[in-house]
């Protein structure tokens, strides 16, 4: 059985879903993994939320137990013999610190990067505001107005194919590298309103430019839960 690697909380996530062409993501397809639809899509997601009560083996380390990620990630599906396994890959995962950001790349080969950033949570009477801002060049901003009052996710829903990818995928050259992430079924808030200021094109390259003149497909704010990432391996023969 995988040990835990890391246990936190993921909270307030914000998704910012982009239909995209699959043709775009071949070239950051893990080997051993295929791109996952819903409904004929292809999706990237533009996703924020806080680390809060980070342990990594077990240990809290002073100074880097709550902080923001913001990643861009995608959506795919790996058959282990018996059942599909669905997972995300992420292109960049930005974080203010780091040592966080030296760890993952060296020791796990991810895709992070360390930018200045800030959280803003607002409670009002009958909504709350989410924001999540950092720094490249510019500020750049993910941040929606919601409900205080958390909803099921609907079962083969498009909230659901976002939410429920139990697995993340690591392109290392021609290896691939799988690990889990385990959490309960979230829960999401009815969304009033959104605002996003990114310059894809600035952070992640000009593959993925032109999503500054898309609007995504859809906005959620899931409220998240605690999480265990279970130790990742190589994949035997991911060919």
């Amino acid at each position: 059985m995988a040990s835990t690697f890391l246990k936190a909380e993921w909270r307030k996530l914000i998704l910012a879903n982009y239909a995209v062409e699959p043709a775009l993501l071949l070239p950051y397809l893990p080997a051993g993994t295929e791109l996952d639809f819903w409904d004929n899509t292809c999706y990237v997601s533009m996703v924020g939320f806080m680390f809060l009560n980070t342990r990594v083996l077990g240990i809290p380390i002073p100074f880097h137990r709550d902080f923001e990620e913001v990643n861009l990630r995608f959506y795919v599906r790996r058959f282990d013999g018996d059942q599909w396994r669905r997972g995300a890959v992420f292109i960049k995962e930005i974080v203010p610190r780091h040592a966080i950001t030296l760890v993952a790349n060296t020791l796990y080969g991810e895709h992070y990067a360390t930018m200045p950033m800030r959280h803003e949570w607002l409670a009002e009477t009958d909504s709350q505001n989410i924001t999540y801002t950092w720094e490249k060049n510019k500020w750049h901003e993910l941040s929606v107005k919601a409900g205080l009052r958390a909803q099921a996710i609907e079962i083969g829903s498009e909230a659901e194919f976002i939410t429920e990818h139990y697995w993340g995928y690591t392109k290392r050259g021609k290896q691939t590298s799988e690990y889990e992430v385990v959490h309960p079924r979230w829960e999401v808030y009815p969304l009033i309103s959104s605002h996003i200021s990114i310059d894809f094109g600035q952070l992640y390259g000009p593959d993925f430019a032109f999503l500054n003149q898309e609007k995504p497909k859809s906005v959620m704010l899931a409220e998240g839960s605690a999480i265990e990432v279970k130790m990742k391996g190589a994949l035997d023969n991911p060919f």
